[in-house]
């Protein structure tokens, strides 16, 4: 579809959805938070209907439960889960880039490198505020090279699990930053070379640096 084509209508179930799903994910609404129908209904400005069911796939993405007494309460989730969250994504995006080694095309590395190219500018140009959503964009095309079949939807259901709120990133913390960008370029140069067990440790490496920053903060 080109960018001139007219889009097919976002239904209100979808809408509702993700605007939920986006709200959870960032924090705007913090774990423990009771979801009413009919409130979450007004002030998205639909009616109940659509509400229920976008509720109903917040709950199958274990995002929120039903509680006795209290209705739909969005997961509140501790250091076991993040610590359960960072090993799922460390094996599934670890598994991605070794099997992206192996076959990733001159194109698609390019525009790999294309994407952090962009991320080290953006850093050098203290435009942190970036990188979060560029990083998840070069973590996602690996795996899609890597697995399309199966992998890049896994990795993008293990994403969508946990709320990562903005500002809990560590491409935020101006420390951290360049060592990430030097595990991107170990992975780039991993892929390129077709060494699957570079691309897979570094991957995991990076990963798991990633979650043990937010144990911390």
């Amino acid at each position: 579809m080109s960018a001139l084509e007219p889009r097919p209508p976002v239904s209100k179930a979808e809408y509702v959805y993700n605007t939920l799903l986006d709200d959870i994910r960032n924090a705007r609404i913090p774990g423990g938070t009771a979801l009413r129908a009919g409130e979450v209904a007004r002030r998205l400005g639909v009616s109940v209907t659509p509400v229920r069911e976008a509720l109903r796939r917040l709950e199958k993405d274990r995002l929120i439960r039903y509680e006795a007494h209290h209705g739909a309460t969005v997961v509140d989730l501790g250091e076991e889960a993040l610590a359960e969250y960072y090993g799922l994504r460390a094996v599934v995006e670890g598994l991605g880039a070794r099997l992206a080694a192996a076959r990733v095309t001159a194109g698609e590395l390019a525009e790999l490198r294309e994407l952090h190219a962009a991320m080290v500018e953006d850093a050098a140009r203290g435009r942190n505020d970036r990188l979060g959503e560029q990083s998840l964009r070069f973590h996602l095309r690996i795996v899609d090279i890597g697995g399309p079949a199966f992998l890049g939807a896994h990795a993008r259901a293990v994403r969508n699990s946990v709320p990562v709120p903005a500002e809990a990133s560590l491409w935020l913390a101006r420390d951290q930053v360049q060592a990430q960008l030097d595990a991107h370029e170990g992975i780039l140069a991993a892929l390129a070379s077709g060494d699957g067990d570079a691309a897979e440790r570094v991957m995991i490496e990076h990963v798991r640096h990633a979650g043990a920053f937010r144990a911390r903060t």
